[in-house]
Formats: structure tokens, sequence, C-alpha cells
């Protein structure tokens, strides 16, 4: 399927990874094993969002919370993230793939943190779909962080509390210059954003297939994009449709 067979195609399409625990559970299998089947997942998800034309894909790789997981997981979870840059970086690059890393970057372990940004950096003027990895994310954290900012420049005399806006405030969050996602979806069945994109989820599509995150193919994404297409976006205005009339009502 492309993008000329979809009726609409969300520019940005920002997904909740969720189920590879039960997915390895399921199958006797340690939940590691779930998260390095949920990569390939990844990896798929990039190239069906590119072939159809869609322009951010944000994906949800590690929440600020995550850190209460058992510590052999996390250490696997971060294990698989190194992986993924060192061998998927380069070809993401020819893929002319765009890397944009959101989240509290303070206090990451070890060398964590130089290799999101040298994925940043490496892949900065490419023109293609953008990769938005939300690691170390939570959206009430980038909330606050966000007023901070401006309760600084408030203090500092270089904003007036009249001209703290909507737009002001996205302008200070992690996602500044990326639009809001239309289509927020999550896998595994489960029907909840866990923290993440709050604020720019305020008019976004929401989504919720039952499909384990490594069982979630290329067919299930497009199977999701068909769903959204059929939807009728308002932003708070009246529906475009004709009304019909209920029979017995």
């Amino acid at each position: 399927m492309s993008k000329s067979s979809l009726k609409s195609v969300p520019a940005h399409v920002a997904i909740i990874m969720d189920g590879n625990g039960r997915w390895a559970n399921a199958r006797g299998l340690p939940r590691t094993m779930g998260h390095r089947k949920g990569v390939e997942a990844v990896r798929e998800a990039v190239r069906t969002a590119g072939e159809v034309g869609i322009r951010y894909l944000t994906l949800f790789a590690f929440s600020s919370e995550n850190w209460t997981r058992p510590e052999d997981e996390i250490s696997d979870l971060m294990g698989l993230l190194k992986a993924f840059i060192r061998r998927d970086l380069a070809d993401l690059h020819r893929q002319n793939v765009r890397i944009r890393v959101i989240g509290d970057k303070t206090n990451l372990r070890g060398d964590i943190l130089p290799l999101l940004l040298e994925a940043e950096e490496t892949t900065r003027s490419n023109t293609g779909i953008t990769l938005v990895i939300a690691f170390n994310y939570g959206a009430r954290d980038e909330l606050a962080r966000a007023m901070r900012s401006l309760a600084v420049d408030v203090r500092e005399g270089r904003l007036l509390p009249e001209q703290i806006t909507p737009e002001r405030i996205s302008s200070r969050l992690d996602t500044a210059g990326i639009p809001d996602p239309d289509l927020v979806l999550r896998t595994s069945g489960e029907e909840r954003l866990s923290n993440f994109l709050l604020w720019q989820s305020a008019y976004s599509e929401l989504l919720f297939v039952p499909e384990l995150w490594p069982d979630f193919n290329r067919d299930s994404f497009l199977a999701a994009l068909e769903r959204y297409a059929s939807r009728e976006r308002r932003f708070g205005g009246l529906s475009k449709q004709p009304a019909t009339l209920a029979v017995g009502s």
C-alpha cells in the first residue's frame, strides 16, 4: 500500500510501543527476548512510515518512570538502545532519516547521552522522515521543565506573565518545531496515554490496537492508518458530514 492508496496520511504518528514483556511471557521466554523482538518491529515501523509518506514518527522508547524496573531489565534495554544506534544509524542516515531525541537528557548513564547526541548530529541535515525517539521522557516532567524556563524569563524581566501563551509554551517543550501528532497509537490493548505527549496530543486521534508490539508489523500499521483515514478530524468545530436521524429517535 502506498501513500496514494490512503485517503488521508497523517503527517505525524506517535506510538506507545507496549507489550514486549507480555509477548515474551506468553511464550515462556525472558522479558528481554520481548524487547529484542520489539526492536525488529521498530525497524519495520520506520520503513512503513517512510513508504506511505508519514513525515514524523515518534516512538516512546523509555519513559522517565521505567527506571523503577529491575536493574537487569534496564541494563538490557540500554544495551538494545546502544546496539540499535550503532547498528542502524548508518542505514537510517543512508535512508535520509533524521533522528531527534526528546526527554530529559541530564544525568543519563554512561555512554548513552553521547550516542544519542551523535545520532542527532549525524542526521541533522537529512530531509526525509524524522524519527523522534522519546527516551527518559515523561510529559509531566517535560511540562515542568518548560514552566520553569518560562518562570525564569518572567523573573528576569524578559517576559510578562500575560505573554505566556499556548504557542510560547509549545516553543519550550522538547518537541519544539515538530507538529503535534495527528495520530497517537498504542499497542497491546491498553487504553491510556501513560504520561506521553499530554500537551501535544490535545487534538490527536487516539487508536488502541490489540497487537503486542513485537507482533505489530507492516500490515498492522497499514490497518491502523486505514482506520485513521476513516475518521473526521474537527479540532473542536462542527462535523462536515450531513446529519442523519436515527430510526426511532
